[in-house]
């Protein structure tokens, strides 16, 4: 099918209900891991995994996300845009079952990169597909309801995990997403055209699979530095600079071909380029922020998953306020006005969980997540509207791809440095407290707190259980510095890339003329 078809109402109105739950889907498993990290860590309850396998759990998948996301659009050009998402929701409906069942943490971590291809099929395909069922304004409002469908997602995730992990064993919250994808296989088929390009785009394997290697390189180096507690081995800084090299002749790659997948180009753009750094900078701070939050709720203060999730609720309920209200904001005032002040207060809100400890009152905790949240959503909605407003329509489909492409390496980023960060941190707070001990004791303790709890209550010394909670607070404490920082400078850099120009103002788009244009 070349051409769009004009559809009843009612049947454009199912095909919005179908693509919902394909986008609820990812969001959902985006944040219902991060409540699973503690019980996952947990030698008894969950698989015993140390931080960097956890690390890699959640990188493993976004990974493949970032690095095959913008193959799967060329995918959709030549195979068409519903066997490219009915694909990917079989992917991730049985690699969510190999997730559930998996017997260690090796295994989780390849089924989350099943995953991450599965994800990567379905998001550019459902915002295609949208594209192609409706037109005008009715195609903005489709596309602002499955944005919005992300707080959902997020609002959603840690409760439900909460309410999972407190009846039902760790892998519930995988398999939660089977029915779902069994609900939507059922209205692709049956609701949604075989939509397709008539001038189908290239495929890109070079890129591909440059794009993959680097990051995998960069992110295995950063991880394992968290490991070894140190930066100058072989193993740690070989990776890292392969990561690089490999990177940079992606880039090269990427410029030299006539029609890119990801197109470097557009980040020479001053507004462009500077947005999509600052988006870039703060996903890394909200994945390290997330990750350390998972373990100083559920492993320092001792809260069941429920409770873990009903006290990060605020931050997910001021995001989903925040991203209307910032376009909103952003029609009256201008961007720079509005998120460059927003982004400097989430990372202020960040670095406030250094002030965080055991016996912190809860109502703090979630008064500093709301205004986090809040700030975040004045952040990513009015900037993503902004940058895909500055392109004409044809370019829209390489800025979506570059746009979603640097926010997922981002996120692998931030999982990657967070995490060494505390890792280090924790080893080197731990260090003292545990001299004199039996070697295998020493390493249990320093691996990670989750761990150190279990060795402490195997020898009935709940003083080192103290200690490791002490040693994880600091870890977080450092974490939470470094984050604020990460946070800060993506505000810098809105302040500065977002200024007018002296002759010709920077103009501040429609949202529904944005929306309209943020379709791969």
């Amino acid at each position: 099918m070349t051409t769009p078809p004009t559809l009843p109402k009612s049947r454009q109105q199912l095909i919005l209900a179908v693509l919902l739950l394909s986008s609820v889907l990812i969001w959902l498993d985006n944040t219902i891991l991060s409540t699973t990290f503690e019980t996952l860590a947990d030698p008894v309850r969950g698989l015993g995994a140390n931080p960097s396998q956890l690390q890699w759990a959640t990188g493993s998948y976004t990974l493949v996300f970032a690095t095959l996301m913008f193959t799967a659009g060329a995918l959709g050009d030549r195979f068409g845009h519903r066997t490219v998402l009915a694909t990917g929701m079989a992917i991730f409906a049985g690699s969510s079952i190999w997730a559930a069942y998996a017997s260690d943490a090796s295994q989780l971590i390849a089924a989350r990169a099943v995953m991450g291809a599965g994800s990567a099929l379905i998001m550019p395909a459902t915002m295609a597909i949208l594209t192609w069922t409706f037109s005008g304004p009715a195609r903005a409002t489709a596309i602002g309801i499955v944005s919005a469908s992300a707080g959902v997602g997020i609002a959603a995730g840690p409760l439900l995990a909460g309410v999972l992990l407190d009846h039902f064993w760790w892998g519930s919250v995988f398999l939660v997403n089977v029915p779902i994808v069994v609900l939507a296989l059922a209205g692709i088929a049956t609701l949604i055209p075989n939509f397709r390009s008539p001038v189908p785009r290239p495929l890109d394997p070079a890129g591909l699979v440059l794009s993959i290697s680097g990051l995998a390189a960069l992110a295995y180096g950063l991880i394992r530095a968290g490991q070894v507690a140190a930066w100058t081995r072989t193993d740690v800084w070989a990776p890292i600079a392969a990561g690089l090299v490999l990177l940079a002749a992606f880039v090269l790659v990427e410029l030299r071909s006539r029609q890119p997948s990801f197109d470097p180009r557009l980040l020479a753009q001053r507004v462009f380029g500077g947005g999509n750094l600052a988006l870039g900078l703060l996903f890394f701070a909200i994945t390290a922020v997330g990750f350390y939050g998972a373990f100083y709720l559920q492993g320092s203060r001792g809260f069941s998953p429920l409770e873990a999730g009903l006290a990060s609720s605020p931050g997910a309920i001021g995001a989903m306020i925040g991203g209307p209200l910032g376009i909103r904001l952003v029609r009256k005032s201008s961007l720079r006005v509005v998120s460059a002040p927003a982004l400097a207060v989430a990372g202020l809100a960040m670095g406030t969980f250094g002030f965080f400890g055991v016996d912190t009152p809860l109502p703090w905790i979630e008064i500093v997540m709301s205004v986090q949240g809040l700030a975040i959503g004045l952040v990513i909605g009015p900037v993503t509207a902004t940058l895909m407003g500055t392109l004409p329509l044809e370019r829209a489909g390489a800025g979506s791809a570059v746009t979603n492409t640097v926010r997922q390496t981002g996120s692998v980023i931030g999982i990657a440095v967070g995490g060494t960060i505390m890792s280090i941190a924790y080893r080197r707070g731990i260090d003292g407290p545990v001299q004199g001990l039996p070697d295998s004791v020493q390493d249990r303790m320093r691996t990670s707190a989750e761990l150190a709890r279990h060795a402490a209550a195997a020898i009935n010394r709940p003083d080192l259980a103290r200690a490791a909670d002490d040693a994880f607070i600091h870890a977080m404490h450092v974490g939470t510095v470094w984050t604020m920082l990460i946070a800060l400078s993506g505000a810098a850099v809105l302040a500065i890339t977002m200024r007018p120009d002296r002759k010709t103002k920077v103009s501040e788009p429609d949202p529904v003329q944005a929306l309209e244009s943020a379709t791969p």
